[in-house]
């Protein structure tokens, strides 16, 4: 083995899939000066026993585009490094076998049109004729993407560090990692048993050990090792080498053909956690026994499937550990913790599709302080409170894999480790019929049932209109003819101040939020590109401190970009107040009467006009009262100490039985909000879009002659105009669901697909909002003189854009 180097530019700890990729893609970026340390032998963690199915669908566009990265990378990399890879592209297959999960596959189907993939949906025979072994009695249909594969785990990280070894990458065996050295939050070295590298930057790629790693240094990385099985079978006679692979999610099980016979596994409903008190030392090329009385129940589905395998041998049965998440999705990017500390982990059993796009987002993350597009639903930054917690974290875990296969069906919550997180007025809202939601462990009220009318506050989920449709309708009607309360006290809260906070938040936020104190104003903050990194609102509560409101999902992230973004030298801190505060949101055009009846202090249009602050009493309780409103009707949202909240409702109630006041959700905030065209970060908004593109400019300080963070994008953006822009679409029959991912067609070409979609009940009308896009350009006539479809479920539907709210009272302007 060769000398250790005593420094490196990045150093890259894991010699799986995804740290040899990692390795690779930061050599060809020219980051020649990278180490790979593996403390046992490359492949030797999880990737040596992956099944090694490829497939690039996914819900979001951008991980779709990652995983087909990698598709791209396994076509072209034995070519280039001599190295067999065992990549085939022999295409992949679904099948449905009842009309919810066929409904399901159509509407998969769309979305991969939608993300610019060929899906097509084939009959039962017309499947049967792909794979001749499968029985297909119970088959309603089946979808085929024939650019998805399989390859040899081993083989292709083998391959891809021979070409990190090309492009001058290092790689050392048997080098373990014992620590790393810190000083004063920065990252110094990294200490081997062989020996110290100086580095600034170490990118965490150790799969099931990452947790464990990083917790020594402050770092969360949410993930649990879980027992996964797959069984090898004999050669099977007649088998075709380039037999697709197959999913059979109603059958929990996939196959593939391996060395003439057939690979097969699942994801069982009751699935077994392992090494809950750690990784055993010494624990490398090493599998678990197999356990065949956890493996039965799938065996037995799969010989409904494939008949064959009752007279098949088996040579082995597979308990490999691997690394699951609670939320399904994969681990990337720098550690809200530390600064220059990477991580690419929790792979949930798809990393070698993941391996070529994940290794290539994080070395650009690494190499340029940023991924490649916007990766929210993989980043870090994601997690929250209920992540540290090892039993729930592990409880949540368990559901996620069981539900691997299950039906994904629209706006479904999940149920485990439940409740973790309340708010005071928890007992009271579900008392009065409140159907509670989960984010980042806060239960909130998604709606109200009416429990007189023997309604029940439970999700019955279907790809139809669902059970709580009703319901959220007599909240929608209530925000827009009286009055409605929500509780979202799970808002992410933070307080700037110190003498140079005004002038921080000058450069961070992309509006001009230094207006006197007083003031409340929306704002986003951008990075280089012009991309909407945070959507929040701001308001100045002294001439040196701000107060920050934030989405619930979003408050890591933010609070994480909003300190990295602090220029340096400036005398200010940033505080998270968010479990100091409650949220009571008082909507609707009777919120002021309301507030009136409970409060001395002028509410007046006059004495407290939107976009404004104000500390206000209720019930002897100093309350924060920002007016502003999601629901595009008169409102405040009132900020009170978590103590006084039972109170303050208690008051609000009362007094607000005489204007029609009731509970409400956030099932109605998202239909109020796309009846007012309102954007969500994380859908309609991001990292990849600009204010621009999101008609949003008026949000933008360029009038101005402050710098800000972005600005150098905008100004080019508004002078050579953008290739897509944020639309809304209607469409007449109000009995189609609108979900989002829906194909958006012009003049019967495919222009993009919807971010949001949902109902107007005000407007009786399905809603979406999506972008369309143009290489060309897009410009306001090129949108108004198109004429559009939308694809749901595989089916054209006609539709009417939009670029003005659908619905707009001017009740925030009143009287």
């Amino acid at each position: 083995m060769s000398e250790l180097p005593s420094t490196a530019k990045a150093v890259v700890i894991g010699g799986g899939i995804i740290g040899c990729s990692t390795a690779y893609h930061l050599a060809k970026l020219g980051w020649s000066d990278t180490v790979l340390l593996e403390r046992k032998k490359l492949t030797s963690g999880t990737t040596f026993h992956a099944a090694g199915l490829v497939g690039q669908l996914r819900s979001n566009a951008n991980i779709t585009q990652l995983l087909g990265y990698s598709v791209d990378l396994y076509n072209r990399l034995e070519a280039e490094t001599g190295l067999g890879t065992g990549w085939k592209m022999n295409g992949g297959l679904r099948l449905a076998c009842n009309p919810e999960r066929w409904i399901e596959v159509k509407r998969q189907a769309t979305t991969a049109h939608s993300f610019g993939l060929e899906m097509e949906l084939l009959t039962p025979q017309e499947a049967q004729d792909l794979w001749p072994l499968m029985n297909v009695d119970d088959v309603i249909g089946a979808a085929f993407m024939p650019t998805d594969g399989q390859a040899n785990p081993s083989d292709i990280t083998q391959a891809l560090a021979r070409g990190a070894r090309m492009a001058g990458a290092r790689i050392f065996e048997d080098t373990k990692v014992v620590d790393i050295e810190i000083e004063k939050g920065r990252i110094r070295a990294v200490i081997t048993d062989q020996g110290r590298i100086e580095c600034e930057k170490v990118v965490l790629c150790a799969g099931q050990w990452s947790r464990e790693f990083a917790a020594k240094f402050g770092v969360n990385v949410p993930l649990v090792s879980m027992q996964h099985q797959y069984m090898v079978t004999e050669p099977i006679a007649g088998m075709p080498p380039d037999l697709p692979t197959l999913r059979d999610p109603d059958r929990l099980t996939y196959y593939k053909e391996e060395v003439g016979g057939l690979v097969m596994g699942g994801y069982e409903p009751n699935p077994i956690p392992w090494a809950t008190g750690g990784v055993p030392k010494g624990f490398h090329y090493s599998l678990l026994d197999a356990d065949f009385d956890h493996f039965e129940p799938l065996m037995e589905l799969a010989l409904g499937r494939v008949p064959a395998l009752e007279n098949i041998g088996v040579k082995t049965l597979t308990n490999g550990p691997e690394s699951f998440t609670p939320d399904g999705n994969f681990i990337l990017g720098e550690a809200p913790e530390l600064a220059n500390f990477f991580v690419g982990a929790g792979f949930n059993a798809f990393g070698i599709a993941s391996g070529g796009g994940a290794g290539m987002a994080l070395a650009e993350w690494v190499a340029t302080g940023g991924p490649p597009f916007d990766l929210w639903s993989a980043d870090i930054r994601r997690f929250g409170a209920p992540h540290f917690d090892t039993d729930w974290l592990r409880k949540r875990t368990v559901e996620a894999y069981g539900k691997h296969y299950t039906m994904d069906w629209p706006h479904e919550e999940n149920q485990s480790g439940r409740p973790f997180r309340q708010s005071p007025l928890y007992d009271e809202l579900k008392a009065q019929g409140a159907c509670f939601g989960e984010k980042l462990g806060w239960e909130r009220p998604n709606w109200f049932a009416d429990l007189a009318a023997g309604e029940t506050p439970k999700d019955i989920y279907s790809f139809g209109r669902q059970n709580w449709f009703d319901a959220v309708g007599r909240e929608h009607r209530a925000a827009r003819e009286a009055a409605v309360l929500v509780d979202q006290s799970s808002f992410g809260k933070f307080i700037l101040d110190g003498p140079d906070a005004a002038d921080a938040l000058d450069w961070i936020a992309a509006n001009n939020v230094t207006k006197p104190v007083g003031t409340l104003t929306y704002t986003q903050m951008l990075n280089d590109k012009g991309g909407i990194e945070c959507d929040l609102t701001v308001a100045r509560l002294a001439k040196d401190a701000f107060y920050f409101v934030t989405g619930t999902g979003f408050a890591t992230h933010d609070f994480d970009w909003i300190c990295r973004n602090i220029p340096k030298g400036t005398d200010c801190q940033l505080r998270d107040v968010t479990t100091q505060n409650a949220v009571l949101s008082l909507m609707g055009p009777n919120a002021r009467a309301v507030l009136e009846r409970v409060t001395k202090d002028d509410v007046s249009n006059a004495g407290f006009p939107f976009g404004h602050a104000k500390t206000i009493s209720i019930a002897d309780s100093q309350v924060l009262a920002l007016r502003v409103t999601y629901v595009g009707e008169l409102g405040w949202e009132l900020h009170l100490p978590i103590k006084d909240a039972p109170k303050v409702y208690a008051a609000l109630m009362d007094k607000g039985t005489d204007f029609g006041l009731i509970n409400a959700g956030y099932r109605m905030i998202e239909s109020c909000r796309l009846e007012k065209g309102y954007r969500a970060w994380g859908a309609d908004i991001g990292p990849d879009h600009s204010p621009v593109e999101a008609g949003l400019n008026w949000a933008v300080k360029m009038k101005s002659r402050v710098d800000f963070k972005g600005r150098a994008a905008i100004a080019a953006q508004q002078a050579q105009g953008v290739k897509k822009r944020l639309a809304c679409f209607t469409v007449d029959d109000p009995s189609v669901v609108l979900l989002g991912r829906e194909t958006i067609f012009r003049n019967g070409k495919r222009v993009g697909w919807l971010s949001s979609g949902g109902f107007g009940h005000r407007v009786n009308k399905p809603i979406g909002l999506g972008y369309v896009r143009n290489p060309a350009g897009v410009t306001t006539d090129y949108l108004t003189s198109g004429t559009y479809t939308l694809e749901v479920a595989t089916q054209r539907i006609d539709c009417t854009i939009h670029l003005s709210s659908l619905y707009d009272p001017k009740l925030a302007r009143v009287k």
